[in-house]
């Protein structure tokens, strides 16, 4: 029997540019300096790793997304991305409709040529805002100041009406009316979509370093809770409903397609230096790695390709469904687990006012999306 995930939930391309201007104390991506690099071999590397692909995914469907992220990809030339668009037309074809994001820095947009972004394919913009507010931009490290970003935002918007914002809150001392001000001023400058992320402190990054030290204290878990649940009212009454746990969108047509080929455990080629991928070949679930390094990725594209158990593909794509309002199918629940879940679980579930079912589906409620992760990990069977 065939598994219920896999390209017919959704066909993804994803290109991770790993170099950037400036690395940000919190991230914890695979990324590099960009320095003085001459960028051109990776772009090639780049391009043959997704035709080599093609020799391996003789039967799947068109590219219903493709998305540039990083690192820093608007770092790219209009002509690299032109380039490698044309590569995953030439290996895949690209559907009708397809969804084609960049993820940008405000600074790279305020000096960037859009409308060769545009004319190479572009017809989404990601930008990495991450605040309005001038002393929390310099904690996280950002290279532009709340008057940039909103200038890009603007200049964005001459050219592209599918924009998405990223921004971090729940920093350390943050109040909830500081973070509702910075929300608010935000939401005016009118992106049909933001996603919204809580600061997470990895241990790895030079935040985590600081707060290993004492140097850093992380927001209560409490306290950031609050935080969401304000997030959350003040989306919905300005129109930015939620459709996920950490992104609002203005109608349906601004959601994020990429996202929701993860979500739906559909499939995705990862390609650049760490790149992931889930690809289904033969009944067959398979994680994807490129190798980190972008020497080594240059070198040696083939990466690591691990085959999952039927348990791992259920845990993952139990995670996965629980996060978008639509929620969890409990039919492709049961054909991957072989039972559904408990029902003296879902019953508490209900109960705690966590989740309730609709049309054989598991929703979470806007307070348990804030438990998802526990949720999922309940849920799983063993």
């Amino acid at each position: 029997m065939s598994l219920p995930v896999g390209p017919d939930f959704g066909f993804g391309l994803y290109i991770h540019w790993p170099y950037c201007a400036r690395i940000c104390p919190y991230c914890d991506f695979n990324v590099y300096a960009a320095k003085d690099r001459d960028i051109e071999p990776l772009a090639a590397a780049i391009i043959a790793d997704i035709h080599a692909h093609r020799g391996r995914l003789p039967d799947h469907p068109p590219l219903n997304s493709i998305f540039f992220g990083g690192g820093t990809p608007s770092l790219l030339s209009p002509h690299q991305i032109e380039r490698i668009i044309e590569a995953s037309n030439d290996a895949f074809t690209i559907a009708q409709g397809v969804e084609i994001t960049l993820e940008s820095n405000p600074n790279d947009i305020l000096s960037g040529d859009l409308a060769g972004w545009s004319a190479a394919g572009i017809n989404r913009l990601s930008i990495g805002v991450q605040s309005l507010d001038d002393a929390a931009l310099s904690f996280l490290g950002r290279d532009h100041d709340s008057e940039s970003a909103q200038r890009a935002v603007s200049r964005a918007q001459t050219v592209f009406e599918n924009l998405s914002l990223d921004a971090i809150y729940a920093r350390p001392g943050q109040s909830p009316a500081a973070w509702e001000t910075e929300l608010l001023k935000m939401l005016r400058l009118g992106a049909p979509h933001l996603s919204l992320y809580e600061l997470t402190i990895e241990s790895r990054t030079a935040f985590g370093k600081r707060a290993a030290r004492g140097e850093l204290v992380p927001m209560e878990d409490d306290d950031q809770a609050d935080l969401y649940e304000l997030t959350q009212y003040i989306c919905a009454d300005q129109g930015l409903n939620a459709y996920e746990v950490s992104n609002h969108a203005r109608a349906p047509r601004f959601e994020s397609k990429h996202n929701h080929i993860y979500w739906a455990s559909g499939d995705w080629v990862g390609v650049g230096p760490g790149a992931h991928g889930r690809l289904t070949m033969n009944g067959q679930r398979i994680a994807t790695e490129a190798a980190k390094r972008p020497e080594d990725y240059i070198h040696a594209t083939s990466g690591i390709n691990t085959p999952l158990t039927q348990l791992d593909t259920a845990r993952e794509f139990l995670a996965m469904a629980l996060r978008p309002v639509s929620g969890l199918d409990l039919q492709r629940f049961e054909a991957l687990f072989g039972q559904g879940p408990d029902p003296k679980l879902v019953a508490e579930l209900a109960r705690n006012d966590l989740a309730h079912i609709n049309e054989n589906r598991l929703i979470l409620t806007a307070q348990g999306r804030l438990m998802a992760d526990y949720i999922s990990g309940r849920l799983a069977p063993y």
